[in-house]
C-alpha cells in the first residue's frame, strides 16, 4: 500500500509524459504481480461497490476522531473532498502497518459482494487505525469510488510495454473488456509466449480529435473520406467461435442488450470484427438517439418490445476480415472490403455507411450545414490511407460538428467540484426566465479558466442564499452563455426539456439577469428533425 501511495503522489506531482511513464515503469518492475493487478485495476478506472454511504462513513469517522458533527461539517467544507476530510481528522497513527493492496483491495471486493452482512465498518476502523494519512485517503477515495489519477490507459499500456519488453497493442488488445485483478491475469498480460489471448475481445477503438480548424488546411479533399457522423452508441462487432459479442466503447457488453442485431451478424464470416454505431430505426429511416435510449438498459427484450423499439447497425470499419487483422491495412482498402462483405442503405438491420461523394471542401461544407435537420452531429473525416490505431491519434479521423447551440443562462445554484476543484464551486446549475421566474434547465462544470473559477467561487460564498446539502442556491446576479449539442422534450425536466452535453462558453460580464434568456426561446429550438433516408444523402 505505502509503494501504490508513493506511485499515487509522484504521478500527481507531474504533468510530464514521460516522468509518468517512468514512474509507472518503476512501479510494475519493482512491485509483486498480485498488487500490479491492483494498481492496474485501479488506474484503469475500475471501482469497487461503495460499501457504506457518504452519511454513515462520515459517522463513523466523526465517532473514531472523537469530533462533533458541527466541526466534522466545516472541515468538509473547507476542504471539499469527504475522502481527504475524513484523512485529515483521524487521529495520526504512529506506527502504521504496510498493508499489501491485494489484500486490502481484495477483502473490500469481497466486502461488497455480501453486501451489508459483512459488517464492513469493523474493516474500514482496522484500516484507519494502522494506517498513515497518505494510505487512509486513498483508502477513503476506493471506497467512496471517487478514486481518480491523471494517466490514461495508453500511458499505462505504454509503461508496462516498456518494462517487459511486448508491444504495446498487443498490451492494449489484452486489457480490453473485462479481466479481475488477480496475479495470473498480471502474469499473463505480461508474458511474451501467452498463447491464452480472447479472441471474442474488441480492439482497442480508434478515436477521432475535434476538427477546430478549417478544413482546408487538411490538404487536398480527395484523400479524405467523408461519413455523417452518427448520434448513437458506437460499437464493435466481434463473430468468433460460432458467437456474437456486442462491445460497446467504453468496453460493456451489449449482447444481451440487442439479440434483433445478433441474429442478422451471426451470418459474417467466422473471425470477423466490424466498427459501427447501433442506432434507433424504425424498419427504414434511422431515427433519434432518443428513440434509442428505452434500449441502452433492457437485457433480454421480449419480441414485442424489440418490435417497437427497433435498432439497427451501420458498420464504417472492418477490423478483422476471416481472421485476417486489417487494423494496419490502409482506410481505403478496409472500406472495400466492407462493401463487398455488407449491402448499403437503411432498409438494411445490418448496412455499411456510406461514404460521402465531394468534389471540394466547399461541397462538404454545404453537406455539414445540413446535418441538423438530417438528425446527425456532422461529419467525420478519416484519412484514405490512415491506419486503424487505438487511442485519439491526431491527423487520422476528425470529428467535424455543427456549431452547438447557446443561451444565456443565469446561475442560480453552485456545489463544490472534484479532484482538484473539491475545495471549489465549480459545478453550477443554469437557468431561464419563465415570465417573471427563473427555471433551471442544465448543469456544467466545464469551460471556465482556473481564474474565473476563483472569481465565481468567491460570489457564491458572498451571495448565498440558502444551503441544501451540498448546494448552494445563490443570487441570480451571474450570466453565462452555455453551449449544447442538442435539446429535447422530456417530462422528467422542470422546464419540460433537457440538453445534451452542456457546457459553458462564456460568462456574459456585459450582460445582467434581465439580458438572459426565455423559456419560449428553449423552446423554438426544438424542431422536428427529417427522418434520415437515403433521399436524404
Amino acid at each position: 500500500m505505502k509503494n501504490f501511495a508513493a506511485l499515487f503522489k509522484n504521478l500527481d506531482c507531474t504533468n510530464k509524459i514521460s516522468a509518468k511513464i517512468r514512474h509507472l515503469e518503476e512501479y510494475f518492475k519493482s512491485t509483486r504481480a498480485d498488487d500490479c493487478a491492483w494498481a492496474l485495476y485501479l488506474l484503469g478506472g475500475q471501482k469497487i461497490k461503495r460499501l457504506l454511504g457518504p452519511r454513515m462513513l462520515a459517522l463513523i469517522a466523526q465517532k473514531y476522531a472523537g469530533i462533533p458533527d458541527w466541526l466534522f461539517e466545516e472541515c468538509y467544507e473547507t476542504v471539499g473532498d469527504l475522502a481527504e476530510t475524513i484523512a485529515l481528522v483521524l487521529p495520526q497513527c504512529e506506527t502504521s502497518i504496510d498493508y499489501r493492496l491485494s489484500e486490502v483491495l481484495g477483502n473490500l471486493l469481497k466486502l461488497s459482494q455480501h453486501g451489508s452482512e459483512s459488517n464492513p465498518e469493523i474493516h474500514i476502523l482496522d484500516f484507519w487505525k494502522q494506517s498513515a494519512s497518505l494510505e487512509r485517503f486513498l483508502f477513503n477515495k476506493v471506497i467512496t469510488g471517487g478514486f481518480r489519477v491523471g494517466v490514461s490507459r495508453q500511458l499505462v499500456s505504454k509503461a508496462i510495454s516498456n518494462s517487459f519488453q511486448i508491444p504495446v497493442e498487443i498490451i492494449q488488445q489484452r486489457l480490453m473488456g473485462s479481466w479481475e485483478p488477480t496475479e495470473e491475469f498480471f502474469h499473463q498480460l505480461t508474458s511474451k509466449e501467452s498463447t491464452q489471448d480472447d479472441s471474442s475481445k474488441p480492439v482497442p477503438f480508434c478515436l477521432a480529435h475535434p476538427l477546430q480548424e478549417d478544413c482546408s488546411n487538411l490538404g487536398d479533399h480527395s484523400n479524405w473520406i467523408a461519413e455523417w457522423k452518427w448520434d448513437g452508441i458506437r460499437a464493435q462487432f466481434v463473430r468468433d467461435q460460432n458467437q456474437l459479442h456486442i462491445w460497446s466503447r467504453g468496453e460493456e457488453l451489449l449482447t444481451e442488450n440487442f439479440p434483433d442485431l445478433v441474429r442478422p451478424a451471426m451470418k459474417l464470416p467466422e473471425n470477423t470484427i466490424l466498427d459501427g454505431e447501433i442506432l434507433p430505426w424504425d424498419g427504414t429511416k434511422i431515427l433519434r438517439f432518443q428513440d434509442l435510449q428505452k434500449r441502452i438498459n433492457r437485457k433480454n427484450p421480449s419480441e414485442k418490445f424489440l418490435d417497437q423499439n427497433k435498432a439497427c447497425y451501420v458498420a464504417f470499419d472492418v477490423l478483422r476480415l476471416k481472421n485476417q487483422d486489417l487494423t494496419n491495412t490502409p482506410l481505403k482498402t478496409r472500406k472495400e472490403m466492407l462493401y463487398e462483405l455488407l449491402p448499403q442503405g437503411n432498409q438494411h438491420i445490418i448496412s455499411v455507411a456510406e461514404s460521402l461523394r465531394h468534389d471540394s471542401w466547399e461541397e462538404l461544407k454545404l453537406l455539414r450545414n445540413q446535418s441538423r435537420t438530417l438528425g446527425v452531429e456532422g461529419l467525420m473525416l478519416k484519412d484514405m490511407e490512415g491506419k486503424y490505431t487505438p487511442g485519439r491519434v491526431t491527423g487520422n479521423w476528425w470529428k467535424w460538428k455543427v456549431e452547438p447551440y447557446s443561451v444565456d443562462a443565469v446561475l442560480i445554484y453552485a456545489q463544490s467540484g472534484h479532484g482538484r476543484r473539491a475545495s471549489l464551486y465549480s459545478d453550477y446549475t443554469f437557468a431561464v426566465w419563465d415570465n417573471e421566474n427563473l427555471v433551471p434547465f442544465a448543469k456544467a462544470y466545464s469551460g471556465l479558466t482556473d481564474s474565473e473559477i476563483g472569481k465565481v467561487d468567491k460570489f457564491i460564498r458572498q451571495n448565498t442564499l440558502e444551503k441544501f446539502g451540498p448546494v448552494r442556491s445563490v443570487k441570480p446576479e451571474l450570466v453565462f452563455e452555455i453551449a449544447f449539442e442538442n435539446i429535447q422534450i422530456s417530462k422528467r425536466h422542470k422546464c419540460g426539456m433537457a440538453v445534451r452535453f452542456p457546457r459553458i462558453l462564456k460568462w456574459r460580464t456585459d450582460k445582467k439577469p434581465c439580458d438572459a434568456d426565455k423559456l419560449e426561446h428553449l423552446k423554438s429550438l426544438i424542431h422536428e428533425k427529417q427522418p434520415f433516408t437515403e433521399a436524404s444523402k
